[in-house]
């Protein structure tokens, strides 16, 4: 048991999962979060700014366009993979119990926030932890165009990618001091990225209570 709990743990630290995992693992928890319901608890956004700062200083053994380009490549794959899960169960998903790795209410939460943004909530939900999840998958239950949802797809992709990879990457080439203090980046990102959701939770209950 303590074993899996730790192997849990090195799923959701991005240090980890680049450090021991490598660039190869990196493709492979881009492509579940953004697509396979169970993995809306992996740590995205972190993931790729880390990525970027680790390869400013050559700890990941990839070129900077390799990198962001087979990272664009696993995040459509991965919110394809979404779409087809999506389009194949359906209002079912909705009626599914509970579980570890499957929580209703992040369904619920990525329908609104497709309600509020149409088909933009693909590319804007990529910047939101669960949303970016679900979303995908959302739009498969309700059959949104396979083409406007291709261009989504590419354009969120390419945005979500650029925007974190790039960013730690040329941070990390100015401040190369940056690798030393990783467990401070990465809970700033964390505390960043979480922000929106908190907002949005406390509203919806606020939008509640006035009813």
């Amino acid at each position: 048991m303590e074993n899996f709990w730790e192997h849990l743990q090195n799923l959701t630290d991005a240090q980890s999962i680049l450090s021991k995992g490598g660039f190869y693992f990196l493709l492979i928890v881009v492509f579940a979060e953004t697509g396979l319901f169970f993995g809306f608890f992996l740590p995205g956004d972190y993931l790729l700014f880390l990525a970027g700062l680790l390869c400013s200083s050559g700890m990941i053994d990839v070129s900077l366009g390799t990198l962001v380009l087979s990272v664009i490549v696993a995040g459509i794959l991965g919110n394809y993979t979404g779409y087809w899960f999506g389009y194949r169960t359906g209002p079912v998903l909705f009626s599914k119990n509970d579980s570890l790795f499957f929580k209703k209410r992040y369904v619920t939460l990525a329908e609104e926030f497709y309600a509020k943004h149409g088909g933009m909530a693909l590319v804007l939900g990529r910047f939101f932890p669960i949303i970016r999840t679900f979303a995908p998958i959302f739009a498969g239950v309700v059959k949104v165009d396979f083409k406007k949802f291709t261009i989504y797809n590419l354009a969120g992709s390419i945005t979500w990618v650029n925007t974190f990879i790039l960013s730690g990457y040329f941070l990390g080439r100015r401040y190369p001091q940056l690798k030393d203090y990783l467990q401070y980046v990465v809970l700033g990102l964390i505390i960043v990225t979480t922000i929106p959701l908190v907002f949005a939770f406390f509203k919806k209950r606020l939008a509640s209570s006035d009813k």
